[in-house]
């Protein structure tokens, strides 16, 4: 069994005021992309295809200057992240391991929580495990609902939460684990009947739920895995943050 990963990369990133991708903007000097490619190779996930969409000729030129192979794949159409991962299906379809799907404007997912996650995921059976943290200010993330076994019981997003679920600080990272072949069974399934008309990847979580299987989450050591961008002055913030932390990227 071969472990791969999928990393997300077409998103367009408005109001970064920049015309390339998103995760092709610099903390530290380097691409975001580069920094969640280098956290899976220190986890000895080599195998990597990035989706990429908007303006793709800056994720193609940068994949061209590594020396040693990622595959890509074009979403024509930003559809949702349920969307972008179909557009991997061939990719998945190659690997009867599992696969790590992350986003690649998260710059702090490090080595030693994917490595750990896929350690509870494989330890615990699961079809698919949710990258979680804990945070101070939840604040719009959606949250982790467990069950009395601490297995995974749903997520649900922050505006469909009621007070009592608002009152969870654990939150989705956006990164997941699954079981390739399980995923492949529900993806097709993953419909788009909501206000964006989008194919939201969580959907497949409540699929594999619905179909019986085990979710997990597993909480992420340190908050910071789920930290973005979307703005120049959060950007400042994450390059900020890795000065103070001493954090580095090394393919």
């Amino acid at each position: 069994m071969s472990n791969c990963a999928i990393i997300l990369a077409g998103g367009e990133g408005k109001r970064m005021k920049s015309d390339k991708p998103k995760p092709m903007s610099l903390v530290l000097g380097k691409p975001m992309l580069e920094w969640v490619i280098a956290a899976l190779r220190q986890a000895g996930v080599s195998d990597v295809c990035v989706v990429k969409g908007y303006h793709k000729e800056y994720i193609e030129e940068y994949l061209d200057t590594l020396d040693f192979p990622v595959e890509s794949v074009y979403q024509s159409e930003r559809l949702g992240t349920g969307h972008a991962v179909m557009m991997a299906k061939d990719f998945l379809s190659a690997h009867d391991g599992n696969v790590v799907i992350l986003n690649g404007d998260a710059p702090f997912m490090t080595a030693q929580t994917i490595e750990s996650s896929l350690r509870q995921h494989t330890g615990a059976g699961c079809a698919a495990t949710v990258i979680s943290a804990r945070l101070d200010d939840p604040t719009g993330y959606g949250r982790i609902v467990r069950d009395e076994n601490g297995n995974l019981k749903a997520i649900v997003e922050h505006k469909d939460a009621d007070e009592a679920t608002r009152a969870i600080d654990e939150v989705n990272s956006g990164g997941y684990w699954f079981d390739c072949q399980l995923l492949l069974g529900v993806l097709g399934k993953i419909k788009s009947d909501n206000a964006a008309g989008e194919y939201y990847l969580p959907d497949a979580i409540a699929l594999l739920l619905k179909d019986g299987k085990t979710v997990g989450a597993y909480t992420a050591e340190c908050s910071d895995a789920v930290l973005g961008a979307n703005d120049p002055e959060q950007l400042e913030e994450l390059n900020q943050i890795a000065r103070a932390k001493g954090y580095r990227c090394e393919l």
